[in-house]
């Protein structure tokens, strides 16, 4: 199988089901920026020295490619895809309280700084925090994607968190915006 089918020489891009977009549209924006995130994530996974985090991480990768999925699929044919799972959001819940018990309260700003691989968290989650802007663009009358939008949310709070981790355990004082 070729790599290449010359069918979006023109502009355009099919989704799943059929139906045919300008490379313009919101939509292939979205999911296009949910690619972003997740190849940056894989940046964070090959940064991170700790089998645990990039576990949890690489499960998000897989669930950024189920979001793909569903925004790349055309909107009259819901059936060609599986539905996104409330438990995903739950997961990363746990993983945020779970982290925010070790760490001190915030009561201020914090600077998005420290060291590479805390910047690079906090990359990561600006794109995160973008590509939740794109979904939300998405004209959406069913409200069929507000539970992937409600997982990107806590998806950014949940990196945000992981820096704040990341810097804990690495010695690293967090910069604080006064």
């Amino acid at each position: 199988m070729k790599i290449y089918t010359k069918k979006g020489d023109s502009g355009m891009t099919s989704l799943f089901g059929g139906m045919r977009l300008s490379k313009s549209d919101i939509r292939i924006e979205a999911y296009g920026t949910i690619d972003e995130l997740n190849s940056f994530i894989g940046l964070l996974i090959a940064e991170i020295i700790n089998d645990d985090i990039n576990n949890k991480l690489l499960r998000i990768q897989k669930r950024l490619f189920d979001i793909g999925a569903i925004l790349a699929t055309n909107p009259d044919k819901p059936e060609l895809i599986r539905p996104f799972n409330e438990n995903e959001i739950t997961f990363l819940e746990e993983e945020i309280d779970s982290m925010e018990s070790e760490l001190e309260p915030l009561k201020n700003f914090i600077l998005p700084s420290g060291s590479k691989i805390i910047s690079l968290t906090h990359i990561v989650r600006t794109v995160c925090r973008r590509a939740e802007r794109r979904i939300v663009a998405i004209p959406d009358e069913d409200n069929k994607y507000a539970i992937l939008i409600k997982y990107i949310n806590r998806l950014s709070d949940y990196l945000f968190v992981l820096s704040r981790k990341l810097a804990k355990e690495s010695g690293v004082q967090e910069n604080i915006w006064d």
